[in-house]
């Protein structure tokens, strides 16, 4: 599971990002306690923290609106589609609950209005990019250069946007406030009453005149500024690992810039398929090389490298066969030298028509297994029916309930352990609320090469 963009509401509960639903409720229950303004008529903000700590658990113990949290923090609950979204935790809040009004419409209203008191200036938001990659580039490491833009703090007015000596006026449409009212029907009879931040001024609470503004910046405070950039894949990296680019995000003035980060993307591979430190393949060989042995380069590995394999004597090779390669999977993370294995399924081809048709059948006789002999005991009736070609790839995408392996195995039997699967299943249904979503994973499938 992928960590979280940020961590805001988690801190204000007192929990880590992995918590279950049991651990936040606990831990709201607990908190709620001991932050009661009841509790705490010495503290003037206790109300407020009260009020922090309600909307905290409001949103983390909503499964849909956790999953939005971790994925994009505030700025994805807040409608703006992602973790640069421009409203901070107080106007998300507000937007939740209502800050400063109530649900308006009819009698018995609420709301909240959300007041986090002074602090330290908040960190930008961190940019956070998908990156694809290819195995090869996990395999072997690469080094990655990159143009980017972000808005950087205007170098003339130092961030201030106006001229040498300009002083801001309060914003007239806020009253210098930095937020307006906005009001919204959510059901006939009621309207939700929402905090949103001031169009005018962006929320600074104050603005400068037209013809007092800075001449680079026009006002905004900020420029565009290009860069040049460096990341590293290094050997070993895995699907969705991070490569963070310390405070290379946006700028804004009073606050530090936040980091881009770059979510690494796997794009699948024709030939190997990865499971954790180790590569899974599926290499092709003749009836000949099953009965009578093979030595030869059968694959090329990530690195350009040819593998050569040789059979052991007197080995024959039975279908759906696994060998491994030990040392020959993927390097470990930050010790590249340290190598998974490398497994290989054999599949052996069937000689064709044309080959059957050109062979001296009575000399290859001598020479093979004896065929099979009827089943025993015989039934007392016998039907002979039509032999016909058949796809069970195109069986299994009927709609039917039959799993991926359910032709696997004798074909002929198909309902052997139907009573067993069905009781198994029974019993996965009743311990469902123990096994908290965990299902154990089967074989990685290979694919050919």
């Amino acid at each position: 599971m992928p960590a979280p963009v940020e961590t805001e509401l988690y801190d204000v509960l007192g929990v880590p990002p992995s918590a279950s639903e049991g651990d936040i409720k606990k831990a709201y229950r607990q908190k709620a306690r001991e932050q009661h303004p009841d509790k705490n008529p010495n503290d003037p903000e206790a109300s407020a923290k009260f009020q922090e700590l309600g909307a905290a658990y409001e949103i983390l113990s909503d499964p849909q609106s956790r999953g939005i949290y971790d994925e994009r923090g505030l700025g994805g609950l807040s409608g703006a589609g992602g973790p640069s979204g421009g409203m901070d935790a107080a106007d998300v809040f507000a937007q939740f609950f209502g800050g400063g009004a109530g649900f308006g419409g009819g009698p018995g209203g609420f709301g909240f209005d959300f007041d986090f008191g002074p602090g330290g200036p908040r960190r930008k938001r961190d940019d956070v990019i998908p990156y694809e990659v290819t195995l090869e580039d996990l395999y072997n490491g690469k080094s990655v250069k990159l143009n980017m833009e972000k808005n950087a703090t205007c170098g003339t007015c130092q961030g201030s946007g106006g001229k040498k000596g300009a002083k801001p006026k309060p914003c007239a449409k806020c009253e210098g406030k930095g937020w307006t009212y906005t009001q919204t029907q959510i059901s006939h009879a009621r309207i939700a009453t929402a905090r949103a931040k001031c169009s005018d001024c962006n929320g600074e609470k104050e603005k400068i005149r037209e013809k007092d503004r800075c001449k680079r910046c026009k006002g905004e405070k900020t420029v565009k500024e290009k860069t040049r950039q460096e990341i590293f894949i290094e050997k070993g990296m895995s699907d969705r690992q991070r490569i963070v680019l310390a405070g290379a995000a946006d700028e804004e003035p009073g606050q530090p810039a936040g980091d881009v980060v770059f979510v690494l993307k796997q794009k699948p591979h024709l030939v190997f398929e990865r499971s954790g430190a180790d590569l899974l393949t599926t290499v092709t060989i003749t009836l000949s090389e099953a009965l009578l042995g093979f030595s030869r380069i059968m694959l090329t590995h990530l690195d350009g490298r040819g593998i050569k394999v040789t059979s052991p004597p007197m080995k024959v090779i039975k279908p759906n066969h696994t060998i491994v390669l030990r040392g020959e999977g993927m390097p470990t993370y930050k010790r590249p030298d340290h190598k998974g294995d490398l497994y290989v399924g054999l599949e052996i081809e069937m000689p064709d028509e044309s080959w059957a048709r050109s062979v001296d059948k009575a000399a290859l006789r001598p020479l093979l297994p004896p065929k099979r002999e009827d089943v025993s005991p015989l039934p007392a009736i016998v039907d002979e029916v039509d032999y016909e070609e058949a796809d069970i790839e195109e069986v299994r995408e009927r709609s039917f309930p039959a799993g991926a392996n359910f032709f696997d195995g004798v074909f002929g039997q198909f309902g052997d352990g139907a009573d067993d699967e069905e009781e198994e299943d029974w019993e996965d249904e009743e311990e469902d609320d123990h096994n908290f979503g965990f299902h154990p994973a089967g074989e990685p499938e290979c694919r050919p090469q």
